[in-house]
């Protein structure tokens, strides 16, 4: 029987994006090895046409795979594809599950190492270690070493040299001329201890614009991004919602391959501009690069973070600020942010 992995990642979003680079490494160097994504439905574009012997499935966890039933029903699907092997790359209960079916029934399988522990002390409120933890590209690579397919991670972009077909994009777009820069600002996070003061990074918007051959484009997809950027583009010459105007995030990816610089959270449109091979200045306040999170190919010198006792105090963001006066990101200025855009745009 042909060599065939199944991968698993359901969510997050930006978790997912860091499986690309793990994925087309192995794809381009296992050629004759079929591979197939199972993922949520929006991590289609991510992977659909990487290489030629990569495919993907969606699930809908939610409604049509809902609960054991749905779990057990999606697994009996799974085994009709004749599946070799099995990298579970999410580590929860869902994927365990799937996991544990595919064992009872005699595939190999591997599984993710989370590195809780090290991440546990990274931290802790006392005897906090700051010690760079394995990222997560490494950790999914690890995965598929413990099925015996060692990978050498190599990745630059999911777009050919040059980025993507401008030409697919609305006229509000349209194309970048001569001279002129391209910066993206990605405000929001899922959570509040990654967000970055929304009337400062307003001011970082309106000091940028000043510079009459500087476009920007806004990345923000819910209700309350849309009213918050859609108000920054009334407000400031040369400015774009491309998460409006853009259809889908395969469009957003094209815009984002085009960007001179990405500003951003330690968020999911941090992994994505670093999949189209574009720098980011990113932001960092409850949370640390050191968790392993850092976006595909992006240097810590592009990093903006304060140095505090207390942080990071929460791997993801979404514990409450211990002193309450979330000084790692109001101690950020934007003066911060924007002598960085500066500095990547110059070089």
């Amino acid at each position: 029987m042909a060599e065939h992995i199944l991968i698993i990642r359901f969510s997050a979003l930006g978790d997912v994006a860091m499986l690309v680079p793990v994925v087309r490494s192995l794809a381009h160097q296992y050629p004759d090895v079929r591979i197939t994504v199972l993922s949520r439905g929006f991590a289609r574009p991510f992977f659909v046409g990487l290489s030629k012997n990569i495919a993907f499935i969606e699930a809908d966890l939610r409604n049509d795979y809902r609960g054991l039933q749905g779990l057990n029903r999606l697994y009996h699907e799974l085994k009709e594809k004749d599946f070799t092997a099995v990298a579970d790359m999410h580590g929860v209960l869902r994927s365990n599950y799937l996991r544990m079916r595919f064992k009872m029934g005699h595939y190999r399988v591997a599984h993710i190492d989370k590195h809780r522990a090290g991440k546990r002390r990274l931290v802790a409120q006392s005897g906090k270690v700051l010690e760079q933890q394995p990222t997560t590209f490494q950790n999914y690579a690890d995965v598929l070493e413990r099925l015996g397919y060692p990978v050498k991670l190599e990745f630059r972009s999911i777009f050919p040299e040059g980025g993507g077909d401008l030409s697919l994009l609305p006229s509000t777009i349209g194309q970048k001329k001569k001279g002129e820069k391209w910066i993206g600002i990605a405000p929001f996070a899922a959570h509040e201890g990654k967000v970055y003061p929304l009337e400062r990074m307003e001011e970082v918007v309106k000091r940028l614009t000043e510079d009459a051959a500087t476009r920007l484009f806004f990345f923000g997809a819910g209700a309350q991004e849309k009213e918050v950027l859609d108000r920054w583009c009334d407000a400031y010459p040369r400015c774009v919602n491309a998460s409006s105007q853009a259809a889908g995030l395969f469009q957003e990816l094209i815009v984002m391959s085009h960007l001179d610089v990405m500003v951003s959270m330690d968020s999911a449109n941090m992994h994505f501009a670093s999949l189209v091979d574009t720098p980011v200045v990113s932001v960092w306040g409850a949370t640390h690069p050191y968790a392993g999170f850092m976006g595909w190919g992006q240097s810590l010198d592009n990093a903006i973070q304060k140095e505090l006792e207390c942080r990071p105090c929460s791997i993801y963001g979404n514990k409450p600020c211990h002193r309450h006066d979330m000084a790692c990101m109001n101690a950020i200025s934007p003066d911060d942010i924007i002598d960085k855009v500066i500095r990547i745009i110059n070089t």
